[in-house]
């Protein structure tokens, strides 16, 4: 068995690995297609990892410390939001490009938060299997929250050059990077609502793995 300290080390640099989900980094894409700001757009991923953790740590801790166990329906129906989040957003993005819109920080938050609640199983799940202490397992999950503030962070900000670096001679680039991360987040939430759809969400006996 790993020493305590690998394990929480490995905890923090699975967070960052963590950030670097699919739907995270799509959602992520769309609220900062826009910003022209390195340091902003850092800090809007910063803010989506704090979300995110807020949802990791206290479901995620819940289902560690009382050993909780989440039904299938559940589950799914916390995955499908994050679905109908992303189409939100998509569509928000989209519309964006010609009403304009007024920047807000707790949209990250909240776009976090619901991440978060569609993950927490799963994370929690694997740290039960690897780390049978529970005060080993809640100061793991704490450093992996941390890891997957600090990744998002940097994501968001690598996300952010092409808008940085265009915002003043290429508007028009701009722009399509606005419309293509619309696009790119509505196909995703369908596709993940499909995939929810699919495996019983309304159906009598659903089927579901935490992931």
């Amino acid at each position: 068995m790993l020493p305590s300290i690998s394990i929480l080390l490995l905890g923090f640099l699975l967070g960052m690995r963590h950030a670097t989900d699919a739907d995270h980094v799509v959602a992520v894409t769309t609220i900062v297609s826009d910003e022209r700001s390195l340091r902003r757009a850092s800090g809007i991923g910063a803010l989506w990892g704090i979300g995110h953790s807020i949802t990791i740590l206290l479901v995620g801790g819940a289902i560690v410390a009382f050993r909780l166990t989440i039904p299938p329906r559940l589950g799914l129906a916390l995955e499908f939001s994050v679905a109908l989040m992303l189409i939100a957003l998509g569509l928000m993005t989209l519309a964006r490009r010609k009403a304009g819109s007024a920047r807000s920080m707790t949209r990250p938050v909240a776009v976090g938060v619901v991440h978060g609640l569609a993950g927490s199983a799963f994370v929690a799940l694997v740290v039960l299997a690897a780390v049978p202490e529970t005060w080993l397992a809640l100061v793991y999950l704490a450093l992996f929250a941390a890891g997957t503030i600090a990744g998002m962070a940097v994501i968001t900000a690598a996300i952010a050059v092409p808008s940085a670096l265009t915002a003043r001679r290429f508007i028009g680039v701009q722009r399509y990077v606005q419309i293509a991360s619309g696009v790119v987040s509505l196909a995703f939430g369908l596709m993940l609502a499909q995939q929810g759809l699919a495996r019983g969400l309304f159906a009598a006996v659903p089927t579901w793995t935490p992931r």
